[in-house]
């Protein structure tokens, strides 16, 4: 499963998935059952431990997770990796040289500098062997552009060999550029398509974040692919919301 979602990534297909922050197994089960083509589990942000994050993993069973990670850090990329992602995420890669180090971190020797270990993505010994024979090619590594930085240095960091996708933060992107959740700010949109041409030149699909579709349709429009929309906490509080006010609203009727 994790071969094929890399194989519809890197063909252009559009890709829908949304972001999951609640450590809440059933929350996990409720979504893969909305029609998303893959889960952004966001360890950055969220209250998740690798425990957790391998408990949420078994919830989502088949459908694709991406798992954002709190940093380029050696010790979380291993760890999730070995909890058997389909991809990993990494936020603020500002430089060649982070992307680089992202690659190396991720793939087995002698490609990369990844430490074998055995564990629940190596199907706990059954398919180790398997694994990391598949491993480098199978999985999915997506930087974050989310500071004006590495919009100044996109070129750069997509001509990295191993880096599969990036995905726009435009919130960070703007809070960066000193206008914080300015997100259509003219130069927040410029720095937007400068990361999106970058993309489109060196044949990598583009990714971005919006909270609901009118957020993101002029990205589609623009040609993302590869599209995080509405946040888990987002879709329990609006709804309930929206349903908890309608009803109010009949008994004044």
């Amino acid at each position: 499963m994790y071969k094929e979602f890399k194989k519809r990534l890197k063909s252009g297909e559009n890709l829908v998935g949304t972001i999951v922050t609640l450590n809440n197994r059933e929350n996990v089960e409720i979504l893969t059952q909305a029609g998303f083509d893959w889960l952004f589990i966001d360890a950055e942000h969220g209250p998740f431990s690798p425990y957790d994050v391998q408990s949420l993993l078994q919830a989502a069973r088949s459908t694709p997770s991406i798992v954002r990670i709190p940093a380029l850090d050696e010790i979380w990329v291993k760890k999730i990796l070995d909890l058997g992602v389909a991809g990993l995420l990494i936020p603020q890669i500002n430089t060649a040289d982070e992307a680089r180090k992202v690659v190396q971190l991720c793939h087995y020797p002698p490609a990369g500098e990844r430490g074998v270990g055995l564990a629940r993505a190596h199907n706990y010994g059954f398919s180790f062997t398997e694994y990391l024979q598949d491993s480098n090619q199978d999985l999915t590594i997506i930087v974050q552009a989310e500071h004006i930085d590495a919009v100044t240095n996109i070129k750069e960091i997509v001509a990295v060999n191993g880096v599969d996708a990036v995905l726009v933060g435009p919130y960070d992107l703007s809070a960066s550029m000193g206008i914080p959740g300015k997100i259509e700010n003219k130069e927040v949109q410029a720095a937007i398509k400068t990361v999106l041409n970058a993309c489109v030149e060196e044949n990598i699909p583009a990714g971005i974040f919006g909270v609901d579709l009118n957020a993101v349709e002029q990205y589609i429009d623009m040609g993302f692919s590869l599209i995080a929309v509405g946040i888990d906490v987002l879709f329990l509080g609006l709804g309930a919301q929206e349903t908890c006010n309608s009803v109010k609203e009949k008994f004044k009727s």
